[in-house]
C-alpha cells in the first residue's frame, strides 16, 4: 500500500491553485513594474541592464549579454539606446585596446537610483496586503527558489530565461 495521502489533491479552488496564483502575482508585477518604468528605454529588460551595468561586474557587451541571457546582437541595440540617451557610454578597456567597457554616466546612476525607489514602491504596491516582516520572509523564500531550485527536467531554463520567458521576452 503506498503512503500517497500526503499528496492528495485538494478540493477545486483557483485561489489554492499554484499556477494561477503565480500567474496572478506576475502580471500584477508587471504591471506595476512597467507603470513604474514609464517611458525608459526597453522598460524591465532595460532595467535589468543598467543594474548589471552599474554593479560594474560585467565589464563590456558580451558580458552584459551572457550575464542577463541576452542574445548579444539584441544587447548591441540596448546598449545604443542608452548610450543615445546619455545612460551609458563605451570607453577603451585599457587592458584589451580592442574592446570596449560599458560604464554607467552619472545621469545613469541618477536614473537607476530613481528607478529602483519607483520598483520598490510598485512591489510594495504588489505585496501590500503583507507585513513588512512578511514580505521580507516573502521575498527570501522566493530568491531561494528562483536561485537554488534543482532543474526541473533537462529542458528546465535558468533564472535569466526563465524571467525573460515569462515577462514574454524570451531570445530574440
Amino acid at each position: 500500500m503506498s503512503n500517497s495521502t500526503a499528496m492528495e489533491p485538494r478540493p477545486v479552488d483557483s485561489r489554492d491553485d499554484f499556477g494561477w496564483t503565480l500567474g496572478v502575482l506576475v502580471r500584477n508585477y508587471q504591471n506595476a513594474s512597467m507603470a513604474a518604468m514609464g517611458e525608459f528605454p526597453h522598460g524591465p529588460r532595460g532595467y535589468q541592464v543598467l543594474v548589471a551595468v552599474v554593479s560594474g561586474e560585467q565589464p563590456n557587451q558580451l558580458a552584459l549579454a551572457q550575464h542577463l541571457g541576452i542574445d548579444r546582437t539584441v544587447m548591441t541595440y540596448l546598449i545604443d539606446d542608452f548610450v543615445k540617451a546619455g545612460l551609458v557610454e563605451r570607453q577603451l578597456n585599457p587592458a584589451d585596446r580592442r574592446a570596449r567597457l560599458v560604464v554607467a554616466t552619472d545621469g545613469g546612476r541618477n536614473e537607476l537610483e530613481r528607478l529602483q525607489h519607483a520598483v520598490l514602491e510598485a512591489e510594495n504596491t504588489v505585496l501590500g496586503v503583507l507585513a513588512d516582516e512578511e514580505r521580507e520572509v516573502f521575498r527570501s523564500l522566493l530568491r531561494r527558489v528562483a536561485c537554488e531550485a534543482p532543474a526541473v527536467s533537462e529542458h528546465s531554463l535558468g533564472a535569466c530565461e526563465a524571467v525573460e520567458e515569462m515577462l514574454g521576452e524570451g531570445k530574440k
